[in-house]
């Protein structure tokens, strides 16, 4: 799928650069590849070299020449060799030759040198890592990452429009997980249903997405925890099966928490469920253009006790800047995308958490899916 150039989402990066002093970015982590350049890679031998002025050069493998042909928006695109029989380096070696390279005629570099995550590649769940070369290569380089940060917090319309198709595909799934899931049914094979939908239909989606990819975290009933692997335990009726779930859509993604249940929910979850739905409306209200971060934590915080954040970004990452928290400082913003998920657990299993991504808009907050939150009844 290849999308028009996103001049705005690169202005509002050169501008942030001019303000930095910086005359290019060296960038190899796979989402801030894809940020910009448009292209996602197979299996992360890849990187880009961003001037302030002048055209973007993309490195590569030969084996992802066509990929790069028809998603990438860098005219300049520069192929290593996945395997040289002269060189019995790995590929990122030779990335970083040709990184150099394409880096000689700019003076002050900024380079990914605090870089917490990234996001994964398209081929398997292994992300590269930097080594020491890398940043050996480079070794007056400025970190890239808080402008990078800045830069990737306000998405454009673009990038909008991305991330709605990933949540589209999310919701999709939890809808025909709905109408199959069954009492017995493992919290395994609950899972499978929800990424075969998505991998399956997910892929193609309306004509617009080249590949989708699932990540799931399904548990049911007394296995609700803060966060533990998907298991074998049985759907119960009347008790929640909680699904943390994650579309990749072309690199960008949606990051959902949705509750089903089969039969009439129980009276200690449906009192539990009221409780948490009304400190998540009011957090959702707080959320607004100039409103406090912080405030934000504190808020839901006072009401619940979750071990983990209660709302961060959400782009080329699943999990991306910002972090609201109680001691930090930052304001929201409009065009800021966001997962909500406050959270409450019982000691020993048990509980329930509700998530959705939102759009921060002039007024407030956009919600980006269309399947309910809360406990959401399956038909019988």
């Amino acid at each position: 799928m290849r999308w028009a150039k996103d001049e705005t989402k690169l202005a509002r990066v050169r501008e942030l650069m001019a303000a930095e002093e910086l005359d290019a970015l060296v960038v190899r982590a796979p989402d801030n590849v894809l940020y910009l350049t448009s292209f996602w890679g197979m299996k992360g031998y890849d990187a880009c070299v961003f001037p302030r002025e002048g055209e973007p050069v993309l490195i590569t493998i030969e084996a992802s020449e066509e990929d790069a042909g028809r998603m990438s928006w860098t005219e300049d695109v520069r192929f290593i060799r996945g395997y040289d029989p002269a060189d019995p380096r790995p590929p990122l070696a030779r990335t970083l030759d040709a990184a150099t390279e394409a880096a000689r005629p700019y003076g002050r570099v900024g380079l990914e040198l605090s870089l917490g995550t990234q996001a994964s590649d398209r081929m398997v769940g292994e992300p590269t890592t930097f080594t020491k070369a890398w940043f050996d290569a480079f070794p007056d380089a400025a970190d890239a990452t808080p402008l990078l940060v800045r830069a990737r917090a306000i998405k454009t319309e673009q990038e909008v429009a991305r991330l709605r198709l990933a949540n589209e595909i999310a919701a999709a799934a939890m809808e025909h997980v709905r109408g199959e899931l069954r009492v017995g049914m493992r919290e395994a094979q609950a899972a499978a249903l929800w990424q075969g939908f998505v991998h399956g239909e997910g892929t193609g989606w309306q004509g617009k997405v080249e590949l989708a990819l699932p990540f799931s975290l399904v548990w049911a009933g007394r296995g609700i925890k803060t966060f533990t692997a998907t298991g074998d335990l049985p759907v119960v009726e009347g008790e929640p099966v909680l699904f943390e779930i994650w579309v990749c859509a072309d690199g960008y993604w949606a990051d959902h928490t949705k509750n089903l249940v089969v039969g009439e929910l129980k009276p200690e979850y449906a009192e539990l469920e009221e409780m948490l739905m009304g400190v998540y409306q009011d957090a959702l209200v707080s959320i607004r253009p100039g409103a406090s971060m912080a405030e934000l934590d504190r808020q839901i915080r006072a009401q619940l006790q979750p071990t983990h954040p209660i709302c961060h970004g959400v782009g080329a990452r699943a999990h991306e800047p910002p972090y609201p928290h109680q001691a930090g400082g930052g304001e929201f913003a409009e065009g800021m995308v966001l997962a909500v998920e406050p959270g409450v657990y019982w000691p020993g299993g048990g509980g329930l958490r509700v998530e959705d991504n939102f759009l921060v808009t002039a007024d407030g907050v956009e919600k980006l899916s269309d399947f309910p939150d809360g406990v959401v009844a399956c038909p019988i």
